[in-house]
């Protein structure tokens, strides 16, 4: 099969776990990229966060995409414009957070510029900002002080609290939103529907590329419906045990070059 797109995970796939792309999976990838190989940055991340790699991998001259929030927005970095995106509207966003007050937990939302937040010594919040380069602003209280409809609302909390809680976070929106716990502290809300695997549908269809042709990589729970979805889905060997069972085949660790280990199998580099 020669496969024209490869989707990567970022964080435990394509950053070590200092949050670094190693040379050595820089060059294997834009070795396939010079090959005319279309390579798609699928995160829960906001827009904003994933820039630095976009940048280290040069996805602008290589007409890479972008696919943040979990597949809620996707950008051509080429053209740099937002070629896809589902949000939440403003009122369904309100309810939520207005919901969440019920609960220990933080809910951190973003309008790809702040992150809005009540403290930000709260749980997480200075670690997103730092980590995606956005500041925080400080409201009162959150679902009354946003006036955009937000792509995503993320919900953290220590894991002990958030698999106590979720049911009960979840259960009012079910029909609504889609909901997905990306690590063992997060829980995150898009619209119903939006997840990385409609994300890479959305892509294909823009780029006239069979899903057979898409190769695919990731480690937590997030990613699955992206791995099933690829022709070729595989797992960081680093990943969780029920993200190795359904993956067509399991690689070496992040750090251990697992994504550069596999493109020099798959392609003449």
């Amino acid at each position: 099969m020669h496969y024209k797109m490869i989707a990567l995970d970022l964080d435990g796939t394509l950053n070590n776990d200092k949050k670094v792309i190693t040379q050595f999976t820089k060059d294997a990838l834009n070795a396939v990229q010079k090959q005319g190989v279309v390579v798609v940055l699928a995160s829960g991340r906001p827009t904003p966060g994933m820039m630095r790699e976009s940048n280290e991998l040069e996805l602008e001259r290589y007409h890479g995409l972008l696919s943040s929030y979990n597949g809620g927005r996707i950008v051509d970095v080429t053209e740099n414009k937002v070629i896809y995106e589902k949000s939440l509207p403003k009122a369904t966003a309100r309810r939520l957070l207005k919901h969440l007050e019920n609960f220990e937990v933080t809910p951190i939302v973003d309008d790809s510029s702040n992150y809005y937040a009540k403290d930000r010594n709260d749980f997480m919040v200075e670690v997103e900002s730092k980590l995606n380069h956005m500041e925080i602003k400080i409201v009162d209280n959150i679902a009354d002080n946003i006036d955009f409809n937000p792509v995503k609302v993320l919900i953290a909390a220590s894991n002990e609290i958030l698999v106590q809680v979720s049911d009960k976070i979840m259960k009012p929106f079910n029909t609504e939103l889609s909901f997905i716990q990306s690590s063992p502290v997060y829980l995150e809300a898009t619209m119903k529907g939006i997840d990385k695997a409609s994300s890479l549908q959305n892509i294909c269809d823009y780029l006239h590329i069979s899903p057979e042709e898409v190769m695919a990589f990731g480690d937590a729970q997030n990613d699955i419906t992206m791995l099933q979805f690829a022709g070729l889905g595989i797992a960081m060997g680093n990943a969780l045990d029920c993200i190795k069972k359904i993956s067509n085949e399991v690689t070496l660790s992040n750090n251990e070059d697992g994504i550069a280990h596999t493109l020099h199998k798959y392609f003449k580099i």
